[in-house]
């Protein structure tokens, strides 16, 4: 089988590093990769944009892939799923119009509200005073910019002031471009935040393991919001009976909604969490995998991926199952000292063979490019240290290790990855 994988980041070097894995696999094309996915058995980078559709349409066709991996969430909004469809290839994603689940704040909020499904009260605005005005009878709150940002769209507020500034960068001083036409005011839910990942194939839902991210970019979760700074998996909060609750009151019924308005969705779909006192709340959606939880979640996947991958694109995951490797895992974001605001690049990276030869543990690149015979530096989010442990505190350590032997040019790293496993431990 020849599989093309779309994307460059982290989350692609994770998927690349689990499909070279699968007996199935003949060759995986990877459009634009990065060094370390150009390391894959059987793999080619070629450099193609994930958001350059025209290329990736000549590339399928030239190329003819047995299967398509969406990797990021732009060619989805874009509509490159059915896009390739036309040309007769398999492609794992949810069409243009589900994909706006991600692609706009506002169409998602308004889906859960017609089918009931648990979210903090909310308000949409495209004016800023009047943006202002309902956040001030909030108090703490959240603003979020419509439209599609990175994962940096998302502004927590404490106080009307910091409301009020966070309105005016999305949407009078245009921070996200046209993602800030529109905001969405909401309410500051308060709990543990989680990551539930599923595929779907419009029907059935099968869960993956459970993870939790760190978007803040310091230590503590303070800082700014980030695309993630560390992920682990399992997460403690989240255990069985809570994904059972999930997938029955959120994921289901969201996927059953929008197929009752006629619009069905295939691929991966994400529930972003806050688990409350009420019980799960969806923070948000995605429909791809997530970055950097892939990284985490894939570490521990016994199972070969391709075959879910392909239940799902082609609607049957009814009798698809998954095995995983009862280790937690922890992944360490590496990232370019400044990110999330103005960075660096072209910084030489040292030590990743060394890191890369230590048991338990796999280096995945997000940020990276060959350049002059080494690695370097060519993104803000530059590598995701992942190891496995016995348990979470081993797995922490194992990862950290690891992060102390690979250097470049003012990384930063936050140094509490997985900390509430930890502290629930205590």
């Amino acid at each position: 089988m020849r599989v093309l994988l779309i994307g460059g980041g982290g989350r692609e070097h994770a998927l690349a590093w689990k499909i070279a894995q699968s007996p199935e696999l003949d060759e995986l094309i990877c459009a634009p990769g990065n060094a370390g996915i150009a390391l894959e058995p059987g793999t080619t980078c070629i450099p193609v944009g994930a958001e350059d559709l025209d290329g990736l349409l000549k590339l399928a066709r030239e190329r003819k892939p047995d299967l398509v991996v969406v990797g990021p969430e732009a060619p989805l909004v874009l509509g490159i799923v059915e896009k390739m469809s036309e040309l007769g290839v398999t492609v794992v994603g949810p069409r243009k119009e589900a994909a706006m689940l991600e692609g706009s704040k506002v169409f998602a909020k308004q889906v859960m509200k017609r089918h009931n499904i648990p979210t903090a009260g909310f308000g949409v605005f495209e004016d800023a005073n009047q943006a202002i005005e309902y956040a001030r009878s909030l108090g703490r709150c959240v603003i979020k910019a419509d439209g599609l940002a990175a994962g940096k769209g998302v502004l927590i507020c404490d106080s009307a002031q910091e409301a009020e500034q966070a309105i005016s960068k999305v949407m009078v001083d245009r921070a996200f471009g046209q993602a800030g036409n529109r905001v969405v005011v909401e309410e500051l839910l308060e709990g543990e935040e989680a990551s539930c990942i599923a595929l779907t194939d419009g029907k059935e839902i099968l869960l993956m393991a459970s993870s939790q991210d760190h978007k803040r970019a310091l230590d503590g979760d303070r800082g700014l919001n980030t695309g993630g700074m560390g992920a682990y998996s399992p997460a403690p909060v989240l255990d069985e009976v809570m994904q059972a609750k999930v997938k029955d009151e959120i994921l289901k019924p969201t996927v059953a909604g929008m197929a009752s308005e006629g619009i069905e969705f295939r691929g991966i779909i994400y529930a972003g969490l806050m688990i409350t006192a009420k019980g799960p709340q969806v923070l948000e959606f995605n429909v791809r995998f997530g970055d950097p939880e892939t990284q985490p979640l894939l570490a521990r996947l016994r199972s070969d991926l391709i075959p879910a991958l392909k239940a799902s694109a082609e609607g049957n995951l009814a009798q698809m199952q998954l095995e995983w490797d009862p280790r937690p895992s922890v992944c360490v974001v590496m990232a370019a000292g400044g990110y999330p605001e103005s960075y660096q690049k072209g910084k030489v990276i040292t030590g990743l063979d060394q890191a890369a030869a230590m048991d338990d543990v796999v280096v995945f690149h997000a940020g990276t490019k060959q350049e002059g015979g080494a690695v370097v530096t060519s993104g803000g989010r530059v590598l995701g240290v992942t190891a496995l442990g016995q348990d979470i505190r081993k797995a922490v350590d194992r990862a950290y290790e690891a992060v102390e032997v690979i250097n470049f040019y003012q990384a930063h790293y936050r140094k509490d990855i997985a900390h509430r496993a930890l502290d629930r431990g205590k």
